[in-house]
């Protein structure tokens, strides 16, 4: 087991076996003789390398055969601007739903190619414990071409656990953050997406999971690099892809699958969260401010007494092991991201630390 535990956002902890596997066969990947970093996208191995990935992700997330999986540039930021370029229509505005920062981002870029009608669905309780309005109270104006949201909201550590209800209206959701760490129900949805570095792998490729049918309706003018037609004709290789994200991400889908699927890896996820937020429940100490409806199980956020307790926390956390346990600087406080290759260990000692150090500064 490592000595130290990763709790960044993303880039996030990798499997340490994906690891082994990766400095094994960094320097000479399939016998090849080359680094896997120098290996052409275009070699027989490496084509045939990416269909399995496809194969394992198909089978990880039950993906039906009328969608198409494509691997992109640009993370999810690309695909801000790439969904309304691709998908938007003049006839009819698309529907962004505000449940926090990213959400947000999504809205805003696509101003730029749209008109989009935004519909704020944080609450918050009088005891100020902030929730998200039910999905079913979520008006959503009849003729848009599309609705877009994020599931999990990885800076304010808010969760959307509902499934979409909205069936006149082609879905598309931001899962950057939820893909891989629980069951999705593709069908419910004409398009997902999902940066690498959370569950993934590393950074530099983004994961689009699209219903065929879509691809007929887009954008001639889109620019080929974003285009999802093209990508998908192209089996991602338009230009030259981030091989090497391609190939870790490819290691962590075996992992998954030989752990035992979403089914184990869902259920390992809730047991994290619940150890984490069940000590959060019992102190005043440290402050949650999510209603637990919608607190995230991947990305769990409280805050100290003040900023100076903050900053020793993080310092001596540091010091134990424990890194990445910083807020983001929009919202400030403490942020523990237990993606799903943070082993439970991490949260136990993590929840060790903060019973010590409440002990002495509380």
């Amino acid at each position: 087991m490592p000595t130290t535990y990763n709790f960044n956002p993303g880039p996030a902890t990798l499997p340490r076996s994906v690891l082994s596997e990766v400095k094994k066969n960094f320097l000479n990947w399939n016998n090849s003789g080359c680094s896997i970093v120098e290996i052409s996208h275009r070699s027989h191995d490496f084509i045939e390398y990416t269909f399995k990935v496809e194969k394992n992700l198909r089978y990880l997330l039950d993906i039906p055969n009328n969608y198409c999986v494509l691997f992109s540039h640009g993370g999810a930021r690309g695909q801000f601007s790439a969904i309304p370029i691709n998908l938007s229509k003049k006839s009819l505005k698309p529907c962004y739903i505000n449940s926090g920062y990213w959400s947000l981002c999504a809205a805003e870029e696509s101003k730029k190619y749209c008109k989009p009608s935004i519909l704020d669905v944080r609450k918050m309780t009088k005891d100020k414990k902030i929730y998200i309005q039910p999905t079913v109270l979520w008006e959503i104006p009849a003729n848009s071409s599309y609705l877009h949201y994020c599931p999990n909201e990885t800076i304010e550590g808010i969760e959307i656990f509902e499934n979409p209800i909205f069936y006149k209206t082609v879905i598309i959701g931001d899962f950057s953050s939820t893909i891989l760490s629980r069951k999705i129900d593709i069908k419910k949805y004409g398009m997902i997406y999902a940066c690498a570095q959370k569950n993934i792998g590393p950074t530099g490729i983004t994961v689009i999971i699209i219903r065929k049918d879509l691809l007929t309706q887009i954008n001639k003018k889109t620019p080929s690099i974003l285009n999802y037609q093209v990508l998908a004709q192209s089996q991602s290789m338009f230009n030259t892809p981030n091989v090497f994200s391609w190939y870790v991400s490819g290691l962590v889908f075996q992992w998954m699958k030989d752990l035992g699927g979403i089914e184990i890896i869902e259920k390992k996820n809730k047991e994290k969260a619940k150890i984490l937020y069940q000590y959060l429940s019992t102190t005043d100490f440290y402050k949650n401010f999510i209603l637990p409806v919608n607190q995230s199980r991947m990305n769990i956020t409280f805050y100290l007494p003040s900023h100076e307790l903050t900053s020793i926390f993080l310092q001596k956390a540091e010091k134990n092991g424990l890194v990445g346990l910083k807020g983001h600087s929009m919202v400030g406080g403490i942020r523990a991201s237990i993606y799903n290759a943070m082993p439970v260990k991490g949260i136990l000692l993590l929840v060790d630390f903060m019973k010590n150090f409440e002990k002495k500064f509380g």
